[in-house]
């Protein structure tokens, strides 16, 4: 499915959590509702689940039913309200069919012989039947205490004869798979309308209709047919913070997602679906939780059934809202082993062709591709007719791109028949054996390739508190703003994945691993690398792999607790998806000659090979890298038995990487930088040689090899090779004579001799906070440029965010870096409010003094009620819009989601409002956006109404909304000209200015569509006899 059947309440509600553009909600959002499937919130589970499952602890393996021992009578009542309808039933034959256990194999099979259809929109059909707000509740649900009207996934309760026959009409056109209705069917999705305690009973009871539709068209065609249960990707993220102002804040956890989706798998395996699709993943972290929910179901509970895995490609850009590339995002899910992978939703097929094709070439899965009927028009409907859309796909399909095809957004019947008969005569695509044989993949926001012929990868090691000073100051005084700076730094200085380690005596290590991977997060320079989970303890580390959506590395586990301590942990560790560092300890302690080394690592090796099912290519081992010139003669050949070891290693554990925490070995020489990476760079000459792949070093101070002083070189290989029984001594004497040295990378601080806007423009798209208090009051100080503070917001700072807008708007930028601009723009706008506050008390005293008397408030520059209107749950532009009229002295009033109108005019008249503004994302909110232009000329309010949204546009706003409204009507773009707009229309004179050029364009528009037409009508009727009728809704 995807985010258009999402209830309108829910879309906005995902809205609510990511602080991003208009912009980003258009390219991501476009109606799902209208085109196809649905969306939806996540929160615990629900009390009936609860009673199902709990009444006494017993959970069987089964095929596709619950069997509760103690309590078969509550079962039965609790299926017993799924079908309330009885015609239902009537069409199902009295001889179930009998589904082979085997339904991977089955798929397989065809997937090799065709190409496989999936089905289109349900959303789409759904509001073809334009249900009102009786229709949802029907009988059962008719004192509900919330509205319902835009929860889809009820009608699988209130209609069901309607989902049925939508199953059943996407059947009968040829689709193999159809989705269940259940989108929206996790407890957080469902909590928006008070209706989590029905998230098992939901997804049920639609995946029991869809059952009945696949059996009776089976039994009628002869062809089998299949049920997806449909996993949607909630209206959370855990990859992103709903808090400009706290980017490490997540209003959702890793684990009340697992516990969700586990909910409602189990609620779509009980009703009978052959299949798990989580789908329209626009954040690959949330489907990470999805499919660890999966995986643990099939370990405990559940036989094993197919996964299929589609993600969501935002814009042209090629990234997921949560700034993944596919390819990484490919590498991410993979763990999974999905059959099938692939794409779907916010796009169309034109725009998703190079996409879909970047899949295929990086995954040895089957490949499945359900865009929308093209991009939406102005007014959020889509325009590719069947013929169309099928003639692109066809196009996918004679290039073999594809191996199951289908329709998302916009999409109905008669284009899944068109899309069926267009694909029937291509071959499809085969998939190969192995993409990338014996290499290990690894990803951040982009994708890492560690094969046979990588260089040595770099693993940053400074965010480690136990092994530098400064970052272990800087956490344990809160200050993680600040040790982010350290990260960015090693990624600068060249570490190809970034290690984090909290393990200190004082600090709570797993808030602290949570705190500072969400914060990373939000850092797209960071974070584009894959990192290292680095911790002692597993909580730690799991902490951390909650909140990293990329695949990351954990450091480490051991056999030093035992095998089933080792295989749990790495059981654990395969769920996430994760490689893993393997230490050469076991029960009886570290190794520290080269024959137990290789020992401890070839029987950890065959423990995670043989009985976890760990892929040998992301298996690491760590022969310990342990410190050498400690006076002890014991440790003098630590490091010749650690490249011993790692030759050993490489030639008789196929697929397995070395590394180790360079550091370690160079320990006695703590405080002399210049000795120190003199050692590492000796040390890893000749351990890269014998095979080692990667380490822990301070990237960016390592000196060349040839680089280091002669005589220094010598003596780091006396004491490496130990051919020297002075050379500790030796060394030391040299560590005297060149004091703590140390090289420290140099940043290009050359941008710094630019004007202040310059600096001010470069730091915001940059995202860099170190300048710009100070240069915001250096242009602050400019009194002839800007005489009130507010001009500097105004001026050179709004102006850079015009530029992060533009840059983002043509996908130069994505969302962590917008994230990280605004961030920027809140610390300028922060040090400028004490003297606009100061400002304001003047324009007080002054007052008074002339013997006016001033009312006391807290409007600012003006006070903005903003909404995103009834049926509508999504406000990602809303928040963003929020945070920068609030950044510019704006008192904002935000009403949040799913407001109904009342609510909206009765706010503006008691916060005595200057300007209205109202958010939406899918086709029913542009409805609702002209009732509220209309009730506000009824109730003749004199307020701007300002207009935005994903599928708000100019042209929408001028035919139908501001006709409605006598006052201003405006349609923002996105929330950097918010404040443009605003400060315009409080001042008179700007006022009158703007409403002259926004009057002419809009007669201009206006004249333009009605126009087109014209045109469009008369072309219609001289090519009435070939083409189909278009009627458009003007």
């Amino acid at each position: 499915m995807g985010l258009g059947n999402l209830s309108t309440r829910q879309k906005v509600a995902l809205a609510m959590t990511v602080p991003t553009s208009f912009v980003l909600l258009y390219l991501l959002f476009r109606r799902r509702s209208q085109g196809a499937k649905q969306l939806g919130n996540v929160t615990g589970r629900g009390a009936e689940m609860n009673q199902i499952q709990n009444e006494d602890g017993q959970k069987l393996k089964n095929n596709g039913d619950v069997v509760n021992k103690s309590s078969p009578e509550g079962a039965e009542k609790h299926d017993s309200k799924c079908l309330p309808e009885q015609r239902i039933t009537e069409t199902v034959s009295q001889k179930p069919i009998q589904r082979k256990s085997d339904v991977a194999a089955e798929i397989k099979k065809t997937l090799k012989e065709r190409i496989m259809i999936m089905d289109g929109g349900m959303g789409t059909m759904i509001q073809g039947h334009k249900f009102d707000e009786a229709a949802f509740r029907g009988e059962e649900f008719k004192d509900h205490s919330k509205p319902l009207k835009g929860n889809n996934d009820l009608l699988s309760l209130t209609k069901p004869e309607v989902i049925y026959q939508i199953h059943k009409d996407y059947l009968e056109a040829g689709a193999d798979f159809v989705e269940t209705n259940t989108f929206s069917g996790t407890s957080i999705a469902q909590a928006d309308y008070a209706m989590e305690h029905l998230a098992y009973r939901l997804n049920k009871c639609s995946a029991e209709l869809a059952r009945r539709a696949v059996d009776d068209v089976t039994r009628e065609t002869g062809v089998k047919r299949y049920v997806a249960g449909a996993l949607g990707p909630t209206n959370r993220t855990l990859s992103i913070s709903p808090s400009v102002e706290q980017p490490e804040y997540r209003n959702i956890t890793f684990d009340e997602l697992v516990k969700a989706y586990q909910e409602q798998a189990r609620g779509l395996l009980d009703g009978g679906s052959d299949i798990l699709m989580v789908e329209t993943i626009f954040d690959t972290l949330n489907s990470k939780a999805a499919l660890y929910a999966i995986q643990e179901l099939f370990e405990t509970d559940y036989q094993e059934v197919p996964v299929f895995v589609s993600g969501t490609i935002v814009d042209k850009s090629g990234r997921t809202l949560s700034g993944q590339t596919g390819d990484a995002f490919v590498v991410s899910v993979s763990h999974a082993r999905p059959i099938c992978l692939g794409l779907n939703c916010a796009l169309g097929a034109t725009e998703m062709r190079p996409f879909i094709e970047n899949i295929g070439l990086n995954t040895s899965a089957y490949v499945l591709c359900y865009p929308n009927a093209g991009l939406p028009n102005t007014f959020g409907d889509y325009d590719e007719t069947p013929e169309m859309m099928a003639g692109h796909l066809s196009g996918f399909a004679r290039d073999g791109l594809v191996n199951i095809v289908g329709g998302c957004c916009g999409t109905t019947p008669t284009h899944i028949k068109a899309i069926a008969e267009a694909v029937k005569p291509f071959k499809p695509r085969i998939p190969p054996a192995d993409i990338h044989p014996e290499a290990m993949m690894l990803s951040g926001l982009e994708p890492m390739i560690v094969g046979k012929h990588t260089l040595f990868v770099n693993i940053g090691e400074r965010c480690n508190v136990a092994g530098s000073r400064k970052f272990a100051k800087l956490i344990t005084n809160g200050q993680y703003e600040e040790a982010l700076s350290i990260a960015k730094a090693q990624v600068e200085a060249g570490a190809q994945v970034l290690d984090i380690n909290m393990d200190e005596g004082m600090l709570d290590g797993v808030k602290a691993m949570t705190k500072f991977v969400n914060l990373v997060s939000s850092e797209p320079d960071i974070c584009k690398v894959p990192l290292c989970i680095d911790s002692s303890k597993f909580a730690v580390i799991e902490a951390g792999l909650k909140c990293t959506q990329g695949k990351c590395i954990v450091n480490s586990i051991s056999l030093k607790e035992g095998e089933e301590d080792f295989l749990k942990k790495a059981q654990t560790i395969k769920r996430h998806g994760a490689a893993v560092v393997v230490m050469a300890f076991d029960e009886t302690g570290q190794a520290t000659e080269s024959d137990r080394k290789v020992e401890i690592c070839t029987r950890s090796y065959n423990l995670l090979v043989h009985k976890v099912g760990f892929n040998p290519n992301d298996i690491i081992f760590d022969p310990n890298i342990l410190t050498i010139a400690t006076g002890m003669e014991e440790h003098n050949e630590y490091g010749i038995n650690f490249i011993e070891a790692t030759k050993m290693i490489k030639s008789t554990l196929p697929g397995a990487r070395i590394s180790g925490g360079l550091s370690n070995l160079s320990f006695s020489f703590r405080g002399k930088g210049v000795i120190r990476e003199a050692m590492h760079s000796v040390f890893l000459y000749h351990a890269i040689k014998a095979g080692m792949d990667m380490g822990i070093v301070n990237a960016g101070a390592l000196p060349l090899y040839d680089d280091i002083d002669p005589k220094l070189l010598r003596l780091c290989e006396d004491l490496l090779w130990n051919k020297d029984p002075e050379a500790t001594e030796k060394l030391l004497e040299f560590a005297e004579t060149v004091g703590k040295g140390g090289k420290k990378a140099t940043e290009d601080l050359s941008w710094r001799n630019e004007s202040v806007e310059s600096r001010l423009a470069h730091s915001l798209v940059k995202g860099i906070d170190k300048f710009v208090v100070e240069d915001t009051e250096e242009a602050r100080q400019n009194t002839d440029l800007y005489p009130r503070p507010l001009n500097v917001i105004e001026g050179p700072l709004m102006k850079g965010m015009s530029v992060v807008g533009d840059l983002f708007g043509a996908g130069k930028m994505f969302l962590p870096q917008v994230i990280k601009s605004a961030r920027v723009m809140k610390k300028a706008v922060g040090h400028l409010l004490p003297f606009l506050e100061k400002e304001k008390q003047e324009r007080r005293e002054q007052a008074l003094l002339d013997g006016i008397v001033l009312e006391e408030d807290d409007a600012g520059s003006g006070t903005v009620v903003i909404a995103t209107v009834k049926g509508d749950v999504h406000d990602i532009g809303k928040n963003i819009v929020a945070v920068v009229l609030g950044c510019n002295n704006y008192k904002v009033i935000d009403l949040g989601v799913m407001t109904p109108c009342d609510k909206i005019l009765q706010t503006a008249i008691e916060q005595k409002a200057d300007i209205v503004g109202l958010s939406g994302l899918i086709t029913p909110s542009l409805d609702e956006m002209i009732h509220v232009a209309k009730e506000m000329e009824r109730l003749g309010f004199k307020l701007p109404l300002l207009i935005g949204g994903a599928t708000t546009s100019k042209t929408h706003t001028a035919v139908k909304i501001a006709p409605c409204y006598s006052q201003p009507t405006i349609h923002v773009l996105d929330a950097s000209k918010s404040v443009v707009v605003c400060s315009s229309l409080m001042d008179e004179g700007q006022k009158e200015e703007l409403m002259e050029d926004i009057n002419e364009e809009y007669d201009e528009i206006r004249e333009e569509h009605y126009d087109s037409l014209k045109v469009c009508k008369h072309s219609l009727m001289v090519w009435e006899p070939m083409h189909p009728v278009f009627i458009f809704d003007g």
